[in-house]
């Protein structure tokens, strides 16, 4: 391919003969998805760039792509001669280091908020007033400054009722397990990793006891935080508890995925944010405009 024309941010220096439609189609493609052509990157003889082979035609028809970031984790890439994966077509190969590290969760920090709700129990609320009461000074009537007195109301608060942790709470269908459960799970995490360090069947066996027990922990569980839930549907925390789950499973069901390219009605390929707008725009203004053939009848 030819560098001297558009799309050298995703090719390297390396590419063979010029560029037609189909390697500009590649290219853009390359381009809509942030991804590098692996071939173009290498240098290599051209018997180890050419892909395609048939009588006097030498060309390179075949690529590898790779998401740029990952580029620098490729050490090689040529063409195997010699070896052919369809007729006429060589096979490309390319020798890939990946750092298998673990990922860090981010913490999602949010405003903590005082446990105002715990007013509801009639012995945190005496016991507020009387806090309260003392940090005013014993006084009945409240004074004229608020700002120092509503100042002393949230520090009352904070202290006798406590704050929030200040992280977000998941909405996990692990809310249902109680002490034994979690305890069944985490045996059972234990014995699997002691099955992955040493594989005799003692060990193995003492894993699938546990798995065994964990889920029959786990159904128990949850079969009784169910009953529960359905004869508690009419108050307020039942509200909550099948909020949550109706926000759980309506996330697990959700695909998120982004449409970036198009084809437009000739087959071209649309790679540009406005050119696949106003694509799907004249698509949809089509399928709504058009006169239904049986109402033609």
């Amino acid at each position: 391919m030819d560098m001297l024309v558009r799309g050298t941010e995703v090719m390297g220096k390396f590419g063979v003969k010029e560029r037609n439609l189909e390697g500009q189609m590649v290219v853009d493609f390359a381009k809509r998805m942030n991804m590098a052509v692996v071939n173009t990157y290498f240098q290599k003889r051209e018997e180890h760039r050419v892909t395609y082979k048939s009588g006097g035609r030498r060309t390179q028809v075949d690529y590898i792509l790779c998401r740029r970031g990952n580029l620098k984790e490729i050490s090689d890439c040529k063409v195997v001669v010699g070896e052919s994966v369809a007729r006429q077509h060589r096979m490309v190969v390319y020798r890939m280091t990946l750092m298998v590290c673990k990922k860090k969760r981010s913490k999602i920090e949010i405003e903590k908020k005082t446990k105002w709700w715990k007013m509801k129990k009639e012995e945190c609320c005496e016991e507020f007033r009387q806090k309260l009461r003392q940090a005013l000074g014993g006084q009945v009537v409240l004074p004229d400054d608020w700002e120092t007195t509503a100042e002393v109301i949230r520090e009352t608060g904070r202290k006798v009722l406590g704050v929030s942790s200040g992280r977000r709470k998941e909405d996990k269908e692990t809310w249902c397990w109680n002490e034994e459960a979690q305890d069944s799970v985490q045996r059972k995490r234990l014995a699997k990793k002691k099955w992955d360090m040493d594989r005799t069947e003692e060990n193995r066996q003492e894993y699938k006891e546990s798995q065994r027990r964990a889920k029959r922990e786990v159904s128990k569980d949850k079969q009784k935080a169910y009953d529960e839930l359905y004869t508690r549907l009419d108050t307020r925390e039942g509200q909550k508890d099948l909020y949550r789950l109706a926000r759980q499973r309506d996330r697990d069901g959700k695909d998120v995925q982004q449409v970036r390219i198009i084809k437009d009605r000739d087959g071209r390929m649309l790679t540009s944010e406005e050119s696949v707008q106003w694509r799907w725009k004249k698509y949809f203004e089509e399928l709504m405009n058009k006169e239904n053939e049986r109402g033609k009848k």
